[in-house]
């Protein structure tokens, strides 16, 4: 099969692989790391040896590991069954982890949005007015920004904005239209307006000093109409749409540090008490999902920027 669909055909096949690979390297790591997940669910105070064998029989634990992985991956694929969460022993992993998939996405939308919002008009800005200090004072201001750690925005803020002003709450989340998403958005939007200001400018420059926008200035068209309609179109489009692409899943991942310093029930949160919590279904299920998130999106990043900008089809098909 030749063209577009024998590209993506040949793309899909190698998912199971990529997922073979990755869930592998997930589950030996997982078992192999310290801690015994049985003995964490139990509590430290429980130390019955014979009560926590049985645990560890009935959970197939006691099994040599490629059987325990290959019980795990004959459910995952016949049932869609990622195993029982040693935390949450009354629900399923998907019952547990789909309302944190909600919530990080909620929190993460407002993220992104802004993101590009706010990173785009600074890198054209910024590009516009190249040999100005205008050029690396608008880089500048929000590398500033990238270049705090999350562990000290966060508290920053909280001091600031909850405890001594006392607009914000300090933690929580009240829905995606409450004052709890004010400072997760605003820590999550700053450090990463930077990249994409830089990423924007530097594309723009590239495309600048093209025949055809010189054309277009010898027309007599004014410099607004120029960059937005002929610079900005040609220059950003393609590159953006691949940054976009990936950055969705970021929505579903979640922020590890945001949600557990403001308690956000998130799933970043849910990895970081999962991977606490020895809870190793939990974790392959997460990396499962974020992995295949992942190459789905790298391959709609393809066809987006096959249908955005034809001159890439023959490159991409012919690779292939």
């Amino acid at each position: 099969m030749d063209g577009l669909g024998g590209y993506v055909l040949r793309r899909l096949l190698f998912l199971p692989v990529t997922l073979l690979i990755v869930s592998f390297a997930t589950f030996y790591i997982t078992r192999w790391g310290p801690g015994d997940p049985v003995r964490v669910a139990a509590g430290a105070g429980f130390s019955d040896p014979e009560a926590l064998e049985r645990v560890r029989h009935k959970y197939g634990l006691d099994k040599p590991i490629i059987e325990q992985y290959g019980v795990w991956v004959r459910d995952v694929t016949l049932h869609g069954d990622f195993g029982p969460s040693y935390r949450y022993r009354d629900r399923t992993i998907g019952e547990v982890l789909g309302p944190k998939i909600w919530v990080s996405f909620r929190l993460g939308l407002y993220a992104f949005i802004l993101t590009f919002l706010i990173g785009i008009p600074v890198g054209m800005f910024a590009a516009v007015k190249q040999g100005t200090w205008l050029d690396p004072f608008a880089i500048g201001s929000f590398l500033f920004f990238q270049s705090i750690p999350v562990l000290v925005t966060v508290p920053m803020m909280v001091l600031i904005f909850a405890a001594k002003l006392h607009w914000l709450p300090a933690g929580g989340f009240d829905g995606m239209f409450s004052k709890s998403m004010v400072i997760p958005t605003l820590t999550l939007t700053m450090p990463g307006v930077a990249g994409i200001a830089r990423l924007a400018r530097a594309t723009m420059l590239g495309t600048l000093g093209e025949d055809f926008v010189r054309t277009a200035r010898a027309k007599g068209l004014n410099e607004f109409t120029v960059i937005v309609h002929h610079v900005a179109r040609n220059s950003l489009l393609p590159v953006m749409t691949t940054v976009v692409g990936l950055s969705l899943v970021g929505l579903i991942e979640g922020a590890f540090f945001t949600e557990t310093l403001l308690g956000i029930p998130g799933v970043g949160k849910f990895i970081f008490d999962s991977v606490n919590g020895r809870d190793y279904n939990v974790i392959l299920a997460v990396v499962l999902m974020l992995t295949a998130a992942f190459v789905i999106a790298n391959l709609l990043v393809d066809i987006a920027l096959v249908v955005i900008d034809p001159r890439i089809r023959g490159n991409r098909t012919g690779a292939a």
